[in-house]
Parts: C-alpha cells; structure tokens; sequence
C-alpha cells in the first residue's frame, strides 16, 4: 500500500491498524482517526464527511471485499494533520472495478442498493482513487483553511 503522490504526505508518516473483519472492530479505528481529526480542531461538517466516508470504506471491506469472512483481516492506514487527513482501506477480497459500478442516481439504479457508499465518499471527499486490483481505497480530505489546535484554544487571549 502506497500512498498515491498527490495526497502531500509520504508512506512513513501514515499510522497502521490490522484488524478482524468486522464492523465493530472497524469503529474503534474510526473512533481513534475521529479524536485525531478533534485535536486538529477539525469543524462538524469535514469531521461528518470524513466520518460517513471512512463508514463506507469500512462497511465496504467487511461484506463486499471480505464477503463476511471472520478469517480474513482489513489493513486500515491513516494520517491527520492541520491541512489534511488521508485514509486508506485495504481488504482480502479479489476487488472490483469501480467503474463498472452502476451510478446510483439514474432513474433505473435509484432502488438499487449498488454504489450509494462509492457515491458519498467520491461527495464528501477531495480525493477518491482505487489500486488497480480494487481491494484498497485511498481517501483525501484537504482543509480549506488550516486552524492549528493552538489557535482555537488561544481565540479568546489577545
């Protein structure tokens, strides 16, 4: 797992987690990149977006990538700084190809479960992008403007 170059960080600097394959395993993880996203002062709506995308990614692993398999793991590696949090999610399953994946908005899909996890994190996201095999998901979300923790605890000193 590589980091894609475009998302400003390096493979060293990106946290690891191998876990069982299951949902509640997968919250704890979500839970510890959600207190990191609150020390950078991360607001409600980046911190929502993030939260919902790494969901997906995760529901995603479990019963599509892993298909459920208690015997297989998630690789789950990520990075949070004042500019940027960066998450990668790699199941044990064969992939799929994402482009094959039915576009849940046009009228045939609409009650189609297929593709609405793919679709909100490709929203909520500044970046999505697959391996080629596509049992690994890269995910950024870019800041607009960086407010180190420093600052909104300091707001109210002159």
């Amino acid at each position: 797992m590589k980091v894609p170059d475009d998302f400003g960080v390096c493979d060293a600097d990106l946290a690891e987690a191998v876990i069982p394959n299951t949902l509640r395993d997968a919250k704890q993880v979500e839970d510890r990149i959600l207190e990191e996203l609150a020390r950078h002062a991360y607001d409600t709506d980046a911190s929502f977006a993030i939260k919902l995308s790494i969901e997906e990614a995760l529901t995603n692993a479990v019963r599509h990538g892993n298909k459920n398999d208690p015997s297989k793991r998630i690789v789950i590696r990520h990075y949070v700084d004042d500019a940027r949090a960066v998450i990668a999610v790699r199941d044990e399953g064969d992939g799929f190809c994402p482009a094959t994946v039915p576009d849940p908005t046009v009228e045939e899909n609409l009650e189609r479960p297929n593709g609405r996890g793919l679709m909100l994190m490709q929203s909520y996201m500044t970046k999505v992008c697959f391996n080629t095999t596509g049992n690994e998901v890269w995910m950024l979300k870019e800041r607009t403007t960086a407010t180190p923790p420093q600052a909104v605890e300091n707001s109210g000193n002159p």
